[in-house]
């Protein structure tokens, strides 16, 4: 509540009287310079926009949380003008994207899908009033959900009975609750020591994070094959920054009918997570669970119900969809 409360009164305060893009957008990042967000979303989109308008208008990332280091906070800070562009999780705050969040319900894509494409695709008719204040100039997933776990192989859904598993937002607790876990709600970026602490036993988020945030350090339980769902994110820039830019800058930045920006992030996230997993499987300390389609069916058996349940919850038939193209 308090969330909803200050993003309402950042939108009106802080979206009035902006009328012209600085040279240089600031783009708050909350996570190190040599996360994935930053070569493929903050970089590009500097290239990008500094080619269309011959150097005129720039992005500069602010790392580690240099303008404000709470990942839950990123939007706000884009609304009330602490930052231009900022990204986030829509999961660390998913009562405001009740609607964006259908794409990381297990079933909604299938693990071969490409997400950006299909947020992109729902974006104007169903998406776009769950971004007050803002322009979203990128929208992508994660490399398909999997368990990360330290001192627990899961082979079946038994083997999570009991156990306290990291989720990034409501879906993907729903998707631990359904199959015996009990949900830990924190950002990625508290993690790490959860995880070496005894905290949580585990995580259900892509293989990415190995890289990006290091929990091959922490972790030695790895399954795959489970569709588990996904993560999704956002970039979005202030409104009133957005439209002060020039129609060559604009062009250049992600919309609903150009998606380079939100391509780059997905496929560099995947990236990301083939050469974290390619490094952790060649470590004998660690356990590798390939699940094959039989084992992979008991796991889909036992969370079918989720994201019917989720989907009809908020209204979000036609959400689903759009998504799927239908």
């Amino acid at each position: 509540m308090k969330f909803k409360t200050l993003l309402a009164a950042s939108v009106i305060a802080a979206t009035a009287g902006i009328s012209a893009a600085a040279q240089e957008l600031s783009f708050a990042n909350f996570t190190p310079p040599f996360h994935t967000v930053n070569a493929s979303v903050i970089e590009k989109m500097n290239a990008d926009i500094s080619a269309a308008t011959n150097g005129e208008v720039t992005v500069r990332g602010y790392h580690g949380g240099e303008l404000g280091a709470g990942p839950v906070e990123q939007y706000v800070r884009v609304v009330q003008g602490v930052a231009d562009i900022a990204w986030g999780l829509p999961g660390y705050t998913s009562s405001q994207f009740e609607q964006t969040m259908i794409v990381e319900l297990p079933g909604t894509l299938t693990n071969e899908d490409a997400g950006y494409a299909a947020m992109w695709a729902a974006y104007d008719e169903h998406l776009a009033g769950e971004f007050p204040g803002t322009v979203p100039v990128a929208m992508w997933t994660s490399e398909p959900n999997v368990f990360i776990m330290k001192g627990h192989v899961i082979r079946t859904p038994a083997d999570l009975a009991g156990l306290k598993v990291r989720v990034a937002g409501a879906t993907a607790a729903e998707v631990a609750s359904a199959l015996g876990a009990t949900p830990v709600q924190m950002p990625i970026n508290q993690v790490y020591n959860a995880l070496q602490t005894g905290l949580i036993d585990g995580v259900i988020t892509g293989s990415s994070t190995l890289n990006d945030f290091k929990l091959d350090e922490v972790a030695d339980s790895y399954t795959f094959g489970a569709n588990l769902g996904r993560l999704s994110f956002y970039a979005v820039m202030n409104e009133g920054v957005y439209n002060g830019l020039s129609d060559e800058a604009k062009a250049a930045l992600d919309s609903s009918s150009n998606t380079a920006i939100s391509k780059s992030a997905e496929d560099a996230w995947n990236a990301t997570s083939d050469a974290g997993v390619a490094t952790a499987r060649a470590l004998d300390e660690n356990t590798f669970i390939d699940l094959t389609e039989e084992e992979a069916a008991a796991f889909a058996e036992a969370i079918s119900a989720v994201t019917g349940a989720y989907v009809d919850n908020v209204g979000g038939a036609a959400t689903l969809a759009a998504m799927q193209g239908n």
